[in-house]
């Protein structure tokens, strides 16, 4: 190792990376894209809403200083993830980093909560497409990689894994978000048991575990109770682009290249104090 692999701008390079975010097209999908984008990755985001995608693609490539492209998918079954991995290997021919940030909600009463929404849907796309993502692209991120260069994979958990509360401002009042709590839970545990898998293999797997931050799932509570959610934050903001995409872009830069089965925070310490909800 020379004295300028420990320069900053050699420890936290991606240029040049092949990135793939799921339910990269709004919300923190959105800015761990841009994170990367601005940074010299070649970056690929996928989602349901094509009319989603080509706006995030356009608002990206106005700071973006490499490729930004779009793939239309619903990483909601197996067949939904075997076509995105299809259609990506149409494209490029490795990968150097997955962001499995694909997430969904489901709010309802105690008593009568749905099955199907509230159960199924959920954990079919918190975290049974996290496997067969990266299960499908295994061969793609082992390509080249090293244990000085690993290949990465990203999963986007949430302090909810940690967290029991099931009720609180990000529903509405009598509503709980029974499943989401235990489908992220599940993503921490499968996150350490990919990276078991896989370190021979030299990928590294961690998730990231955000706490408050802007996006369509803590929409609701940041538009009735956003006063008071900000309030309970020991920091006394909740999370911004910068913070997210930054450790994105850390987990996948040479810095962390020994980093693997790790489960990181970041909500400002909400969670040490007793007020994290989400």
């Amino acid at each position: 190792m020379s004295a300028q692999d420990l320069d900053i701008p050699s420890l936290f390079n991606v240029k040049g990376k092949i990135v793939l975010v799921t339910g990269g097209s709004v919300g923190i999908g959105k800015m761990i894209a841009t994170g990367f984008s601005r940074n010299g990755a070649t970056v690929y985001i996928a989602a349901r809403k094509e009319s989603q995608l080509k706006e995030a693609v356009e608002d990206i490539k106005n700071v973006a200083t490499a490729g930004i492209h779009y793939i239309v998918a619903n990483v909601g079954s197996k067949t939904g993830c075997d076509a995105l991995i299809s259609e990506f290997k149409k494209r490029e021919n490795t990968l150097h980093v997955l962001v499995n940030n694909s997430g969904v909600s489901w709010g309802g009463p105690f008593l009568d909560f749905p099955e199907e929404k509230g159960w199924d849907n959920v954990f079919n796309v918190n975290v049974k497409s996290i496997f067969y993502m990266t299960s499908g692209l295994s061969d793609y991120l082992s390509q080249g990689s090293t244990s000085v260069d690993p290949a990465r994979v990203i999963n986007i958990s949430s302090t909810s894994s940690v967290n029991p509360h099931s009720e609180g401002p990000l529903s509405d009042q009598g509503n709980g978000t029974w499943s989401y709590q235990p489908s992220k839970a599940a993503v921490n545990h499968l996150t350490s048991q990919l990276a078991v898998k896989l370190a021979p293999s030299f990928i590294t797997v961690n998730a990231i575990l955000p706490g408050v931050y802007p996006s369509k799932m803590t929409a609701f509570g940041l538009r009735t109770s956003g006063d008071k959610m900000v309030q309970g934050q020991p920091m006394g903001r909740v999370g911004s682009p910068a913070d997210i995409a930054g450790l994105a872009v850390f987990l996948a830069s040479p810095a962390s290249a020994h980093i693997t089965g790790q489960h990181i925070i970041t909500d400002g310490g909400a969670r040490l104090v007793g007020t994290a909800k989400l």
